[in-house]
């Protein structure tokens, strides 16, 4: 005969609320994400010039900011391009970009809020949880290393196109802080949830 166990109440009705409000919130961040996505490959398809976000090499430049908007040389680091046309391999670029974000997006505000469901319902630590846990961290990982990727490769096209291949500023940037964080903080909730499983069956096994 198996004694079955109860499982103590471990959530508050405020957390309760609280994680309830956060599922809504997740939800329409997830939604906001796509139709951003949309607006953005339309604009990109189009047809018309395309707004590209760039990174400079320390580039010099002339800024209006002097006595009465005189010139001034500044060192540029970021701006928007505005081209009126990009090759093929920028256009798939920026497409795939927003793509990119609206999928991780989506992939991971679905994983939280599953975990999320399940231990409002008083399963905190499973295999399944722990999956979920890893999908997010993993496809985070990916989502914040590809999607500046592409954009590169859009703002290089850009770069290319405008100058007639004149203007060589090819910028493979990548936060590698934030690579490095989100990699961490993965790493760390498999981690935790794996031992929390771990030991939540071992002390069942002793019931």
């Amino acid at each position: 005969m198996t004694a079955q166990t109860h499982t103590p109440r471990i959530l508050s009705r405020w957390d309760a609320v609280s994680m309830a409000v956060f599922m809504l919130a997740g939800a329409a961040f997830a939604v906001v994400s796509v139709v951003q996505s949309v607006i953005r490959i339309t604009e990109v398809l189009g047809g018309g010039a395309v707004r590209v976000f760039a990174q400079f090499a320390g580039t010099p430049a002339q800024a209006p900011i002097g006595p009465d908007g005189a010139p001034v040389t500044v060192e540029l680091d970021t701006a928007y391009l505005t081209a009126p046309e990009l090759p093929i391999a920028s256009v798939a670029a920026l497409v795939l970009e927003p793509v990119v974000v609206a999928a991780a997006v989506v992939t991971v505000v679905t994983c939280l809020l599953l975990l999320t469901w399940n231990v409002l319902h008083g399963r905190m630590f499973s295999k399944t949880n722990t999956r979920l846990v890893g999908t997010a961290g993993i496809v985070t990982f990916l989502g914040v290393a590809a999607a500046p990727f592409f954009a590169n490769m859009g703002a290089n096209g850009a770069f290319a196109w405008i100058s007639d291949r004149t203007f060589d500023n090819v910028v493979l940037s990548a936060d590698l802080v934030q690579l490095l964080t989100v990699g961490f903080l993965g790493a760390l909730a498999v981690t935790t949830f794996t031992v929390g499983d771990r030991l939540q069956r071992d002390t069942e096994g002793l019931v």
